[in-house]
């Protein structure tokens, strides 16, 4: 699309940089167990039409063990998601594309994005890298190019969804349910949003499937680094009321007493809630409709403190087109890697699903498109992490706040990497440190995402 508006830009040269970090503890996702992790750290250039130029940053974890479920090695998985990426920049300054950074990030996913993961993976060997790894990647370079428009104009980014700096309204996004009498004639991205966001957010913790819970579950590997290691010492250390509880969805009797264990944990430290999340390992509703059944049975409180599901089934939502009504007339039923884009939000909601666990790393634009999607269909929301350190913190919790999400924000680089994150955190100590049981926005401020990323120590 031709630039309409004086503040359209277009991306002029996007840098690459691999930040490896190692967790202090392992974190298991699913059927893997993480031990580090290696970050992919962007740096884009805009320009306007009159040659006015200016620099953004945005940053994820190239988590393969989440968006690449597979057989191959992590090293080799990883290695593959970094020379994507490199190709990534390198096609996305070729582009040519033009407009607002929601422009620019639709029209790059609608067209080259799925061009490049086809040639990348046309020249690899083994399987072959899903979409969803390629948007996590391209969501480093969706994240720079929002917060670069912001720092061009001088404008914090989220004043920036609206008719004044966007050519295209929603309609010319997404696509209502048929029936439903939603229009996104005349509609931006700002009309969903809540625009005085809060600045400070409860904060979720997550319990993994291999973290010690009480003394008897120490090894003698554990770090001593002067965190917490315990539940109960974390609890009390960052005044926690919110827990994530981290499932096999492979054997019923063990998630169903890791419910009870967490929860008898964490009330009596004061925690108020709880959810499950089974990471798309469970096959049929039956099995998580008896664990909650039996919850509500013997143990009503950890039952009642239990927010919601998260994402039971595997997340290839086309390819397993599950009746999940049966789990959500229990709890409400959040998607979470299913939610790749609006289109399978719509196909969730559809098979029964309740709401969205949004993630930056699928990137700003489509979590903002999910978003309005979700919201104008009375779909409830929470904004999950992807265990973000660094830069990455900074984006995921602004969509959290204006999101409008049911309770706060999950954030959990804390617990496994929090020493990664230290230039950071001497710039926005409240963003980096849980205390309280909530995370404190009140220092990021300035154009783009507000990331003050000049004041912090990192050498690029």
């Amino acid at each position: 699309m031709s630039p309409t508006k004086p503040t359209d830009v277009r991306i002029t040269a996007a840098e690459v940089f691999f930040i490896p970090v190692t967790m202090r503890v392992p974190l298991k996702f699913g059927p893997e167990t993480v031990t580090d992790v290696v970050c992919l750290r962007a740096r884009v250039t805009v320009a306007d039409r009159n040659g006015r130029t200016a620099q953004g940053w945005g940053e994820t974890p190239l988590s393969v063990s989440w968006v690449w479920p597979s057989t191959l090695g992590v090293a080799v998985r990883t290695r593959r998601m970094q020379d994507f990426s490199t190709l990534l920049a390198e096609r996305l300054v070729g582009s040519g594309l033009t407009g607002h950074p929601m422009e620019i990030g639709q029209d790059f996913m609608h067209g080259p994005l799925a061009a490049t993961l086809q040639e990348a993976n046309g020249q690899a060997e083994g399987d072959a890298m899903p979409y969803l790894g390629s948007l996590v990647a391209f969501s480093a370079f969706d994240i720079a190019t929002h917060d670069a428009f912001g720092v061009l104009h001088g404008r914090d980014i989220y004043t920036t969804y609206n008719a004044e700096l966007m050519n295209r309204d929603l309609s010319a996004f997404i696509t209502p349910e048929e029936g439903s009498g939603v229009s996104f004639k005349d509609l931006h991205p700002q009309d969903y949003l809540v625009m005085n966001a809060p600045k400070q957010l409860p904060v979720w913790h997550l319990v993994g499937g291999v973290d010690a819970l009480e003394a008897p579950d120490l090894t003698g590997t554990e770090p001593k680094d002067g965190h917490p290691v315990l539940l109960a010492d974390w609890i009390r250390r960052d005044g926690l009321k919110c827990l994530k509880v981290k499932l096999r969805g492979t054997d019923a009797a063990w998630d169903y007493e890791r419910m009870v264990r967490v929860g008898r944990i964490g009330f009596a430290g004061g925690v108020r809630w709880l959810s499950a999340d089974f990471n798309c390992t469970v096959k049929e509703p039956a099995y998580v409709n008896d664990i909650l059944d039996r919850l509500l049975r013997d143990e009503p409180e950890v039952y009642a403190r239990t927010l919601y599901v998260e994402q039971p089934f595997p997340y290839d939502l086309a390819a397993h087109q599950t009746d999940v009504r049966s789990v959500s007339a229990r709890k409400p039923l959040f998607l979470d890697e299913s939610a790749h884009d609006w289109e399978f939000v719509r196909l969730g909601r559809r098979l029964g699903w309740s709401g969205v666990a949004l993630k930056t790393c699928k990137t700003q634009t489509g979590a903002l498109l999910s978003l309005c999607w979700a919201k104008a269909h009375g779909m409830p929301l929470m904004v999950q992490d992807l265990t973000n350190p660094m830069l990455a913190m900074i984006p995921h919790a602004r969509l959290a706040a204006h999101a409008g999400t049911i309770q706060g924000v999950e954030c959990n680089a804390m617990q496994f990497y929090p020493d990664a994150s230290l230039p950071e955190q001497a710039v926005h100590p409240g963003l980096y440190q849980r205390r309280g049981g909530i995370i404190d926005l009140g220092t990021l401020g300035g154009p783009g995402f507000g990331c003050r990323a000049d004041e912090m120590r990192r050498g690029f």
